[in-house]
């Protein structure tokens, strides 16, 4: 059974027959669901992960003033429900697991993921907030919210970010892309350094991810699922599987046997696999910024394509940003 209907189920079966009974006055109150922190939140959650933070259990979200009111006497209620349920053992609380779920303070949630305890008005604070906490903070589901404050919230950050804030990440993903793929990952491979061509390669694997989740206008999870969401993108999904070659593509030092230092400057080593790979991707992320109007032309060198987009920009102090900002 998956983590997100497993708490849904626990939820229904205990958590509301608690909160009825034990705490008549928070009715119309609480928020409950699943969201945070875990893989089960995102709905990735397999076999493997239920060897820890796993297990019936939800969230019950409380205003900072209920929370102040109730919340370690709804703890202790919370702590005494059925551990096990519908034959699932009960949860498995790892050494920096604890505190995801259970009773939880709604600004607290939010602040704790994203710095903030909801959407905030400013460009330059939506540029501050990590990718991964804003999935983080609205993945999971909310079974219900009768008051409406722990969704208001939420809707804040899932309306995505200012169309200049995304402009500004896509065009520092297009440089980052250009540099370690296409310029450095060829330069590193000329001099015979292994590491900073894998590091290049790594590099521009997760820009290229954290581009395709921008282009979709969704927020990318953290490293460990990043490429696994992917697949459920409506746009350039495929390139998952494009970076899988990549990645699964053997060592390349042989292409380069014999590479002077004047040697593909302004030509591709079409010997290297991962140099076609690169350049396959790019173009794919070419086509789709031209698609959605942020790019012109048929130059695959991404970089290229980065000042067009920085004129896009409406905002005067996110345009000015450094290239690479973002």
């Amino acid at each position: 059974m998956k983590g997100l209907e497993l708490a849904q189920r626990y939820y229904e079966t205990y958590g509301k027959k608690m909160l009825e009974e034990k705490f008549p006055e928070l009715c119309g109150r609480v928020a409950a669901g699943l969201a945070g922190y875990g893989s089960e939140c995102l709905g990735f959650d397999d076999g493997i992960s239920a060897d820890h933070d796993y297990g019936p259990s939800f969230c019950l979200w409380l205003t900072e003033e209920d929370y102040k009111a109730y919340g370690q006497a709804l703890q202790r209620e919370y702590d005494g429900l059925p551990a096990v349920f519908e034959g699932v053992a009960a949860r498995k609380t790892s050494a920096h697991g604890g505190g995801r779920v259970g009773v939880l303070c709604i600004p607290d949630f939010y602040y704790a993921l994203t710095g903030f305890t909801e959407a905030p008005e400013r460009l330059s604070d939506w540029m501050r907030i990590p990718e991964e906490g804003l999935c983080t903070a609205t993945n999971g589901k909310v079974f219900e919210d009768p008051l409406g404050e722990f969704s208001r919230i939420r809707e804040g950050f899932l309306a995505y970010y200012p169309e200049d804030v995304r402009i500004k990440k896509i065009v520092a993903r297009a440089a980052q892309m250009a540099q370690s793929g296409q310029y450095n990952y060829a330069r590193a491979m000329k001099r015979g350094e292994q590491v900073a061509a894998a590091l290049s390669l790594a590099e521009f694997t997760k820009s290229t991810i954290s581009m395709v989740y921008l282009l979709n206008r969704k927020y990318m999870p953290f490293y460990k699922w990043m490429h696994r969401g992917m697949k459920d993108l409506p746009r350039l999904s495929g390139i998952g599987d494009i970076l899988n070659l990549l990645v699964c593509t053997g060592e390349q030092s042989q292409a380069w046997k014999g590479a002077g230092t004047e040697d593909y400057l302004y030509t591709l080593n079409t010997n290297d696999q991962c140099v076609i790979i690169i350049e396959a991707v790019c173009n794919i992320v070419l086509q789709e910024l031209t698609a959605q109007g942020l790019a012109e032309g048929e130059d695959n060198f991404l970089e290229n394509h980065t000042a067009e987009m920085m004129a896009k920009i409406g905002d005067d102090s996110i345009r000015s940003m450094q290239i690479l900002e973002g």
